[in-house]
């Protein structure tokens, strides 16, 4: 692991997302998935697995959080999600949210696979960072 000890503390912030592409029959049948709301299981999976980060990362620093979300967003062509977390501390938050927003999108296809085994997990990026001697950092492409 890289030495964080003379890093100064500060607010860092960082927010991910991700797309579950699913078919139209699995979007519709979304509210009566007969494993409970996939929505709402995605959201505590996604918080928990921030909170794991540094467990499933091997060089990431463990860390508390300040803050933890995921927002889930049923569109015509899956379900999109955004991931936030946040920290006072001497390292960033972003690989919080990555994993976050990935096991929420993971988690959404577990519980709809019986479905559809073509759900596709895309475009999982970071949006946004703030905090830190690097800075800030918006995302510009799509």
């Amino acid at each position: 692991m890289v030495d964080i000890g003379a890093k100064s503390i500060t607010q860092r912030h960082a927010e991910a997302t991700a797309l579950v592409e699913l078919s139209a029959a699995v979007l519709a049948a979304l509210p009566a998935n007969p494993k409970g709301n996939p929505l709402e299981v995605a959201r505590f999976a996604g918080i928990q697995a921030a909170k794991r980060t540094a467990d499933l990362i091997p060089m990431c620093h463990p860390f508390p959080l300040t803050f933890v979300d995921v927002l889930t967003e049923v569109q015509s062509n899956g379900v999109f999600i955004r991931a936030t977390a946040a920290t006072e501390g001497r390292t960033g938050v972003e690989m919080e949210a990555m994993v976050a927003a990935s096991v929420a999108a993971l988690t959404i296809y577990d519980m709809c696979k019986a479905m559809d085994k073509g759900i596709v997990i895309r475009e999982v990026a970071l949006q946004r960072k703030s905090g830190g001697k690097s800075g800030d950092y918006q995302r510009t492409s799509a």
